[in-house]
């Protein structure tokens, strides 16, 4: 067809893409026709399918593909694991006549074509598309294992053990992802390497139709379930190919073992091999909790503080010799286990892990290039050394998902024959195979140099002082991250932060790590007899667009935003700043960051389209926490981007749509992508209009008349706290104000009974979905029973039921409180539960974000860890802290049914 010709001439293989679009116009004239009119679209679906036989053949099966794919590919950003789970939802709903595994695959398939999208647009790095092929499987274990226990509920009643109390409570259970899946590193077509563990034995209460059985019969026959309806291959084959080799004991072992039995195996009996497997294990589905009672019991076995530098390179070695003899490869090269290949990068960083990880824990990280990186810092590795390995780690696995994304096998092998290497050549931006094989010659040349140095154990280690190689520097053996700080002790810099150092080590332990890590961090640390004096975030972070290259913006972006960060964060360990002011900082950084990303989107968005001198004319709306101004540490960015209606494109031939769709992309990617210095933000976009459905940006008039006349209750409740966070014209000065009016006049014509029953529906619903699966021991102080949800809730339902609306730069959660009290919208008494409540929910969630992460569970399995929350917060002992959380709690759910549960 002469339309497609100039979008298909470029293509590695453009008579498979003509191919494709004929046999789908012969099946599907409708669709076809509708899908040349969307040209972009169309480009994006003949690229996939010249790529990608297996996915073109997807897509004639299922043209309605084609149009989800028109949805999906706006959204810029990766989407983690519970992105996936509710889209997961969402298919299953529409497909409820699917078994459960032809369910899963076809889910699967069609992620996929979004994913090798953005994969062959180069729109995403090896180690983001790698990452989101890990969550995808996340999610497909995650459903397969609540509709497994549903069923073995069902037959048995549900597994109980008897709690530190006394009392009979739900039996836990994980599902560990081991190798590529544990270091959220898998590829298009890997195996899954799963271990099944359980929390405790005991019996299952009987409440089912075959009676009680014990936990261990109960626990086995779930994880037959989750691998059958995971990799059952009737029908349309499974959605994964699930290995249980790796399980104490191998072939011969339970497949499922309690947490007991799990520590002893590893403790007492588990080979060296078996030990290195678990660097890089993790919690992919079930209960979390196990999974971490399971690797701190297991993780000094890992790490072992006897290890030597000989010893552990020695112990790598015979593993890769063994590899070396069962592999078998005549016809080509295996980019995978070949010499220079993958598997040499891999063993590289892990027999490093496993000689100075005992004593340094920051070295201990699954991903393989994020340890590469902490081997270089630590010049456990050179510099080059690490260039050379981070380079020829991408390019290969960037061959490996061309060659598996061919027929969807699971393949490593680049042919000897010159035909298919033209293929491969192609696929990988190459003129020629001669040119493509002289790069896989010169990188896998690269990493074997490496991998001899450092496995050849006369150039490497001297056996009496373990040193390293001339080469380098020696290492400090002995340290651990916090160490590495104290290991400056003696000098002038060190002395002067030494107070800072032992606060952010008892207090903020996750930040403790990268401090060790990144030297600039640590001189530009401040002390604690610094009075705090706000420094002008705008402008340093803005300085990072005069860079004169894409990643080096992105990268000063980032260096300058981890000290301003840092900055907050010790004045917050140091009592300079209350807890209101702390999140009044992190939310001036958060709008700083949106406007320094902004700037740099209108720099990338204009030389993309040859168009230095374009301006981006695009706002940028604040929802939750950003919008209230209550920003803290590992927020979302949940933003609605806007831009003018009145602007004409500066490019010819380029649509308004396709313009603001590449500005987005550019946008998100500079906050929220990952790089060598960290990222700033997940950036969630899902509220804006017609939501996964909808353009990532929308006009000014196009929102209003979305509110106006199709938008649901419970996206008003998410709009009550939208604020315009950075408009670049006056376009959408008064944006936010407009909002607010257009959702007080929708939520009078609505009525108070149905605003009402709607807000508390959904508030219902969210929990209910949050605690699904989980264990009743689990406390959440966000989405649980009297978690900071119901306060939101109620706010902002009463906000809309009474037109108490934001107003003033203050739109803080115990600010509306008040003025709702002010306003008579709620009683003394009610204001009081929900506002002492919510003061104590969110000092507590500040101070688990500062020791744990992104979280929003109490830790109640660690109790030192719970003493040092208790003792940041003030109270007297984790056991007062907990029957304060109880008393609020209650207070909090107690004042949220006050409000929506009365004259429903």
């Amino acid at each position: 067809m002469e339309t497609i010709q100039p979008l298909i001439k470029d293509l590695p293989k453009p008579e498979s893409a003509l191919r494709f679009f004929n046999e789908f116009s012969v099946r599907y004239p409708s669709a076809a026709n509708k899908l040349l009119k969307d040209r972009s679209l169309l480009s994006d679906v003949l690229s996939v399918s010249a790529y990608s036989p297996l996915l073109a053949t997807t897509i004639l099966q299922h043209p309605d593909y084609v149009r989800w794919l028109g949805r999906e590919r706006q959204q810029p950003s990766g989407r983690d694991k519970d992105v996936l789970l509710e889209s997961l939802a969402r298919f299953a709903l529409t497909n409820t006549t699917l078994d459960p595994g032809v369910m899963l695959a076809r889910f699967r398939r069609r992620e996929l074509i979004r994913i090798f999208l953005k994969d062959i647009r180069n729109l995403a790095t090896i180690a983001e598309i790698t990452e989101e092929i890990s969550n995808l499987a996340d999610a497909v274990l995650e459903y397969a294992v609540q509709i497994s226990k549903q069923e073995l509920d069902n037959r048995y009643g549900m597994p109980l053990e008897i709690d530190e109390h006394g009392k009979a409570t739900r039996a836990g259970f994980c599902v560990v992802a081991l190798g590529k899946l544990g270091s959220k590193e898998l590829n298009y077509s890997s195996d899954i390497d799963l271990m099944f563990i359980y929390s405790a034995d005991g019996s299952t209460s009987g409440q089912g139709r075959k009676g009680q059985t014990s936990n261990k019969e109960y626990f086995v026959k779930l994880a037959e379930f989750v691998s059958r309806v995971v990799s059952d291959q009737s029908g349309e084959g499974g959605a994964y190919r699930v290995d249980h080799r790796l399980r104490p004991h191998g072939r011969v072992g339970s497949l499922a073992v309690s947490l007991r039995e799990a520590t002893a195996y590893y403790k007492d009996s588990a080979q060296l091999w078996e030990k290195q497997v678990l660097i890089r294990s993790r919690n992919s589905a079930g209960d979390p909790e196990v999974f971490q009672g399971f690797y701190s019991a297991v993780e000094p076995f890992v790490f072992s503080s006897t290890e030597t530098v000989e010893n552990a390179l020695g112990n790598v070695l015979r593993s890769k010799q063994k590899i070396d003899l069962e592999k078998i490869r005549s016809n080509g090269f295996d980019v995978k286990l070949g010499v220079g290949g993958i598997r040499e990068i891999e063993f590289i960083a892990q027999a490093l892990q496993l000689a100075f990880g005992a004593t340094d824990r920051w070295l201990r990280a699954p991903h393989t290039l994020i340890s590469l990186s902490r081997l270089s810092d630590r010049r456990l590795i050179s510099e080059s050394e690490f260039t050379e390995l981070f380079e020829s780690y991408v390019f290969l696995r960037r061959i490996e998902h061309r060659l598996q994304m061919e027929n969807g096998l699971q393949t490593h092998l680049v042919p000897d024959d010159p035909g298919p290497q033209e293929m491969i050549a192609a696929r990988m931006g190459f003129p020629s195979a001669v040119e493509f094989i002289e790069e896989l010659r010169r990188h896998t040349a690269n990493v074997s140099r490496v991998f001899k140095r450092f496995f050849d154990h006369t150039a490497y280690v001297e056996r009496e002082s373990g040193e390293i190689h001339d080469s380098m520097p020696p290492p400090a053996r002995t340290r651990t991250a916090s160490e590495s700080l104290d290991e400056e002790s003696g000098s002038e810099l060190a002395a002067e932060k030494a107070d800072v150092v032992r606060l952010i080590r008892r207090y903020a332990p996750p930040l403790i790590e990268s401090l060790a890590g990144h030297p600039a961090l640590l001189e530009s640390l401040p002390d604690c007899g610094s009075q705090f004096h706000p420094p002008d975030h705008h402008a340093e972070l803005m300085s990072a667009a005069e860079e004169k290259s894409f990643p080096a913006m992105l990268s000063v972006l980032r260096q300058k935003w981890s000290k301003l960060r840092l900055r907050i964060v010790v004045a917050d360990l140091c009592k300079n700043l209350d807890l209101q002011e702390a999140k009044r900082q992190q939310t001036v950084l958060a709008e700083a960051s949106i406007r320094a990303a902004h700037r740099i989107a209108e720099i990338e968005t204009g030389n993309h389209f040859a168009s230095p001198d374009a301006v981006l004319p695009m706002a940028v709306l604040g929802l939750g926490k950003l919008g209230g101004g209550g920003m803290d540490y590992h927020s979302d960015l949940d933003l609605v981007l806007v831009h003018d209606d009145d602007f004409a494109v500066p490019v010819k031939g380029i649509s308004r749509s396709e313009f603001y769709a590449k500005a987005v992309e550019v946008f998100v990617t500079v906050l929220s992508s990952m790089t060598r210095d960290g990222s700033l933000y997940r950036v969630d976009l899902r509220l804006r209009p017609d939501g996964k459905n909808g353009a990532t940006s929308v006009g000014t008039g196009a929102l209003l008349e979305y509110l106006k006349n199709r938008s649901a209750i419970w996206e008003w409740l998410a709009y009550a706290k939208a604020r315009t966070v950075y408009s670049p014209g006056d376009f959408a000065k008064n944006l936010d104000e407009d909002v607010r009016a257009e959702l007080s006049k929708r939520a009078a014509e609505t009525g108070r009974s149905k605003l009402k029953l709607e807000s508390w529906r959904i508030r219902q619903r969210l929990e209910s979905e949050r605690s699904a699966g989980r264990s009743g021991k689990i406390i959440d102080i966000k989405y649980g029973e009297g978690g900071l949800q119901d306060v939101y809730f109620a706010i902002r339902y009463l906000q809309l039921a009474t037109g108490i609306m934001d107003r003033g730069s203050d739109s803080s959660t115990a600010v509306t409180l008040k003025r709702l009290l002010e306003g008579n919208a709620i009683s003394f008494a009610t204001y009081t539960r929900l506002d002492s409540g919510y003061r104590f929910l969110s000092l507590l969630d500040h101070n688990i974000r500062l020791a744990v992460g992104r979280s929003t569970i109490v830790p109640l399995a660690n109790r030192d860890l719970l003493s040092v929350i208790s003792e940041r917060m003030g109270r007297s002992s984790a056991g007062a802290m907990l029957e304060e959380l109880a008393e609020k709690r209650m207070a909090v759910r107690e004042g949220f049914e006050e409000v929506l549960g009365a004259d429903r």
